[in-house]
């Protein structure tokens, strides 16, 4: 197990899912980013550093049966099995850090809530990119969300990068085309407000 296997294994070991800094009832934006971005029933979805997210939940329930859920921390992903009981058997579950991982498919949509901007050295973001190039679909479509240009210098101990759209983009390359970007206030359990921002982009 790597030293950032073994952080994200303790977190998700530590906490119940509702106590989780980034916890979300119903992952809203991510489910109207997905919405807009015109897939059908039918597409090829990976969810990226899921960890407990419902995310997994709500797309079952809304008719999208083709799902992976991928995760560094088998600890994040087990609370989501655990939750979906029987549904669990519907989703591939992968255990892998991002940057060092190598696709076996293609998806049409590629989902990331947090993810990206924990990337903080520039090989780690293009081994990230590499991963991306590899299993999107020539048509596929990308939405990331990471903190904002004025959202927290740091997430569980460790630092991250901030982003807009465009900025984003840039680290993304010429091979997608930012067609939105939403800024998002997430509550935590405590109360205090995480200014985040969700860009959707399309593969070029």
């Amino acid at each position: 197990m790597t030293d950032m296997q073994d952080h994200w294994q303790g977190i998700f070991a530590g906490k119940e899912e509702g106590n989780l800094t980034w916890f979300q009832e119903t992952p809203e934006v991510s489910l109207n980013l997905i919405a807009n971005s015109g897939v059908g029933a039918d597409a090829r979805i990976i969810d990226i550093g899921a960890g407990a997210s419902r995310l997994a939940d709500a797309l079952l329930e809304r008719g999208f049966p083709n799902l992976t859920v991928l995760d560094i921390a088998d600890e994040g992903l087990n609370k989501i099995r655990n939750r979906l009981g029987g549904d669990a058997g519907r989703i591939d579950w992968v255990v892998a850090d991002i940057t060092q991982w190598t696709p076996t498919g293609q998806f049409d949509l590629w989902h990331d809530r947090a993810v990206f901007h924990f990337l903080t050295d520039p090989d780690a973001r293009a081994a990230y990119r590499a991963a991306l190039e590899a299993t999107l679909s020539p048509a596929g479509q990308v939405i990331i969300g990471t903190f904002a240009l004025d959202g927290p210098e740091k997430c569980s101990g460790l630092p991250v990068v901030r982003y807009d759209g465009e900025t984003l983009g840039r680290e993304l390359g010429p091979g997608f085309r930012l067609e939105e970007s939403v800024p998002d206030g997430h509550v935590t359990p405590k109360g205090g407000v995480q200014k985040f921002q969700f860009s959707r982009f399309s593969r070029v």
